[in-house]
């Protein structure tokens, strides 16, 4: 059976951790450091962006490097991670709850991402819009 994006969110399976790269990747050279996230780590920083306010993902990579004392987070993860935690919120939302974590503050209606996400690109934009984003 298929995992819930709450269960994938709550019982994530692998720890945060920092990796030391052995070749270059995500503009990191080898030798440099690497995060690795959480989707509760992400969630988290969802709900740290200020109502009428948003931020990139590279800013969202920035604060997991920071976070871990590392010089970069994963991309590629960070991208997984995010899905899993606005799937987990937008599910939160359709179910009634009312204080999700925003990801629409973060993710770009735009983005690639956005266009992977149930909610679609226009439930972002819409958001944003009745913030004053």
């Amino acid at each position: 059976m298929a995992r819930s994006w709450q269960d994938k969110h709550d019982n994530h399976r692998h720890p945060t951790k920092v990796e030391v790269l052995e070749k270059p990747y995500a503009g990191l050279l080898p030798g440099q450091t690497i995060a690795i996230a959480t989707p509760a780590q992400i969630s988290a920083y969802f709900r740290s962006v200020p109502r009428g306010e948003t931020r990139s993902m590279a800013q969202l990579r920035a604060h997991l490097a920071r976070l871990q004392g590392a010089d970069g987070a994963c991309p590629m993860t960070t991208a997984i991670f995010s899905r899993i935690a606005a799937e987990n919120a937008y599910e939160r939302l359709l179910a009634g709850e009312r204080h999700v974590a925003p990801f629409w503050r973060v993710i770009d209606p735009g983005s690639p991402l956005a266009r992977k996400l149930a909610c679609g690109m226009q439930f972002i934009r819409d958001r944003r819009a009745e913030e004053g984003c």
